[in-house]
């Protein structure tokens, strides 16, 4: 993806997922956004978009951050909300093992309090250790955990599987937690 998209991508993270008010978009109650509405609010903000650059950065970006309505007219994001948002998703079973990547400072209160939301909407589990470490990396030297998620799943706890592949759930009990060199004996 180049510089120009990756720029209006983050743009459109920031509006989609957390901000709206900054250009004054609205979102509906799933998160969606009229693209003409986005178009023109962003264009009062100095931001230069259009349907086919909005297509474009839908379909060519990495983590497939963004969808687009059947009919192209409304744009949401997958996940990642911290604003208050109802994806509509059904929740799914999980994998037996899911992976979670975080910087090594966070380490230790992670292990102390489990996984939490904070400011989002739920936690980010991922299907693989390569995601879960370039997640990690973004915020300073990685550490993947793995999570029990067959084993909270199987105690109750609900899971949602994104669009875009994205394991979510509410929090992570510390006990359901192994850092990547742990074995999973407690299961």
């Amino acid at each position: 993806m180049s510089r120009n998209l990756v720029r209006h991508s983050k743009f459109l993270s920031l509006v989609l997922r957390h901000r709206p008010e900054v250009i004054g978009l609205t979102l509906d109650a799933e998160g969606w956004a009229s693209v003409d509405e986005l178009i023109t609010k962003a264009a009062h903000q100095g931001r230069e978009l259009s349907p086919g650059l909005i297509r474009e950065i839908v379909e060519t970006n990495d983590k497939q951050r963004f969808a687009l309505s059947p009919d192209g007219r409304q744009i949401r994001a997958n996940q990642g909300h911290s604003v208050q948002v109802d994806l509509g998703l059904a929740s799914s079973k999980p994998p037996e093992i899911l992976y979670h990547g975080t910087a090594e400072r966070f380490l230790a209160s992670i292990l102390e309090h489990g996984l939490r939301p904070g400011s989002r909407q739920h936690v980010h589990l991922s299907e693989d250790e390569s995601t879960a470490t370039r997640v990690g990396s973004r915020h300073g030297r990685p550490v993947v955990l793995r999570v029990a998620a067959g084993r909270l799943h199987a105690q109750g706890q609900t899971f949602f599987l994104s669009e875009n592949g994205v394991w979510l759930t509410d929090h992570v009990p510390p006990d359901a937690l192994f850092k990547i060199e742990q074995e999973l004996e407690s299961q």
